[in-house]
């Protein structure tokens, strides 16, 4: 029997992730292919075999393992895993994510191993599956390289093949954030380091992080208004229609919000309402409106008074009467809308139809009754609505004034006629009555007509003047 060796090199493959487990190699011999030069046909041709002695191995196996730089008989890791989120294009203060905003957000993680080297390191991400994985991000080349495994799973191999003591690594993972729904009130990361090291349990509780950050809607809202005169009806009502609009500018959908509507409805406290309201519509029926009607519409008030008032009111009539409903005591009417979602850049209008009750503003002395009206749009905080800072208005007024045309009744001018002819006749009567008290009726015709005889004989006398030499 001869012995004969051989030497094999073995070359190990590239990016093996487990340096941990040995290596494991088996060697085994056998009879090859034995070749017979001519074949019988009676019989099949008889083949050699192996003859196995007990004790004796046909293969054999054996391992070797990866030379490691370990301190510790159990050549423990010590990862310590620190990381902050942050916006892209924003302040990095702003305590939260708005949804259409913001693009892109970035986890800046930190990774150091305080124990021995730390063999196939790995950072891991669980994330939010309405987030997009755009790409991994380091200042300088430090072996990092990541996998999505999953729609919300990320995978990060950090310093391969393994993470030296005493070292730190820092990148940055970055999301696409633009298909976020804003369905949940918050986005979380969990971020997950660990290795094929052991670890000792106490070492354990800065492993993993969990970062987050809340989803709002911020918008941009305002509300602008229009106001429309109609013809006149029956019942003395003078037919009014505003229109307000609500627009979002965005940037992110408003999923919620409602409008206030106030407007002046008595002259003072205690007095008959003015206003009807007929209808109030949202356009595209993508809200509902809430008001009280009046119940009593076409109520004119009664007052006791004699043709003399009346005269007088009509004369007196002066100044201006402002109704405000931001005036402490003024009786308003209000309504109120809830509107539904509101994409970025989209309006929703608002159509107000009443009706005024003219009368009873004839019977306030007045010449010009002001109507303020407001209107204000707010957003629901429980929804996590905010407003942009130093956006456009959220609040509008609609100043409509209701004029005297001094236009008095029938009877009113045929009064005014016969009075005024009545108080021309007496002050008539009473110039004479002071012009015959002065003497002008009482003039001496005699002593005039002489003294205008004097004074054209002297105009006709000449006078002599002596002329020297």
């Amino acid at each position: 029997m001869q012995e004969k060796c051989e030497h094999y090199q073995a070359h190990v493959k590239r990016r093996v992730k487990d340096v941990i487990s040995p290596i494991v190699f088996e060697a085994a011999y056998s009879l090859g292919d034995h070749v017979i030069g001519r074949e019988e046909k009676e019989l099949p041709p008889l083949r050699p075999i192996l003859r196995w002695k007990k004790g004796h191995k046909i293969a054999q196996k054996n391992q070797t393992v990866f030379e490691r730089n370990c301190h510790s008989e159990d050549c423990a890791a010590d990862l310590r895993l620190q990381g902050r989120l942050l916006l892209s294009g924003v302040d990095a203060d702003m305590p939260y994510l708005a949804l259409g905003a913001v693009k892109n957000l970035s986890l800046n993680i930190s990774i150091s191993n305080l124990g021995d080297d730390a063999y196939d390191t790995n950072v891991s991400f669980n994330v939010s599956r309405e987030l997009f994985f755009i790409n991994m991000w380091q200042k300088e080349e430090m072996g990092i390289s990541c996998e999505l495994l999953e729609s919300d799973f990320l995978k990060c191999s950090v310093g391969f093949p393994f993470m030296r003591s005493k070292t730190k690594y820092e990148f940055s993972v970055i999301f696409d954030t633009s298909h976020l729904s804003g369905e949940e009130e918050t986005l979380s990361f969990l971020v997950t380091a660990q290795s094929g090291n052991i670890e000792r349990s106490d070492s354990l509780h800065d492993n993993s992080l969990v970062l987050t950050v809340p989803l709002v809607h911020e918008v941009d809202t305002s509300i602008t208004s229009s106001f429309v005169h109609l013809e006149d009806w029956e019942c003395q009502y003078q037919p009014l229609n505003v229109t307000l609009q609500v627009y979002n500018t965005g940037p992110s959908t408003l999923p919620g919000s409602s409008v206030n509507f106030w407007i002046p409805d008595r002259l003072s406290a205690g007095d008959v309402e003015m206003f009807l309201i007929q209808e109030v519509m949202v356009g595209q029926e993508r809200g509902n409106c809430s008001f009280q009607k009046n119940p009593t519409p076409c109520i004119i008030p009664q007052e006791q008074e004699n043709i003399f008032h009346t005269i007088f009111a009509f004369f007196t009539k002066s100044g201006r009467k402002v109704l405000d409903c931001n005036r402490a005591g003024t009786p308003c009417l209000s309504i109120q809308c809830n509107l539904s979602a509101l994409a970025k850049e989209e309006s929703r209008n608002i159509d107000l139809y009443m009706l005024l009750n003219t009368e009873i503003l004839k019977k306030d002395s007045s010449s010009v009754i002001q109507f303020v009206t407001r209107a204000k749009v707010k957003v629901d905080a429980a929804l996590r609505v905010v407003e942009v800072a130093n956006g456009n208005p959220e609040e509008t007024m609609v100043v409509f004034e209701a004029l005297h045309n001094l236009e008095p009744r029938g009877y009113v001018v045929g009064w005014i006629i016969a009075i005024s002819l009545l108080v021309g006749i007496l002050i008539f009567l009473l110039l004479a009555v002071l012009l015959w008290k002065m003497g002008f009726f009482r003039r001496r015709y005699k002593e005039i007509i002489e003294a205008e005889k004097s004074r054209k004989e002297n105009e006709d006398s000449w006078d002599w003047v002596q002329k020297s030499q």
